[in-house]
């Protein structure tokens, strides 16, 4: 048998309220466009640009699917002047 306690938050349910969209501190073309120009910048920076703690970039920039992967060369190295340098 189960106790009236437990039974009485099922009888005397209020009706869910209708969900909304909560209020963003940026708007998404605003991450598009900083990082247009800041393709390398640490999430430090792009933090302090935007006024959030550090830990909100990471999940904004992958739901707009903008992860950056670092690769083990310089972008602006070029390999003839390095092999003409040995």
């Amino acid at each position: 048998m189960t106790h009236y306690y437990s039974t009485k938050p099922w009888i005397n349910q209020i009706a869910s309220k209708a969900s909304t969209t909560r209020q963003r501190k940026s708007d998404k073309s605003e991450w598009i466009k900083d990082v247009e120009p800041y393709p390398d910048a640490y999430q430090k920076e792009r933090a302090e640009r935007f006024g959030v703690c550090q830990k909100a970039i990471w999940p904004a920039l992958k739901k707009l699917g903008l992860t950056y992967k670092k690769t083990l060369r310089h972008p602006k190295a070029d390999e003839s002047a390095r092999q003409a340098f040995q």
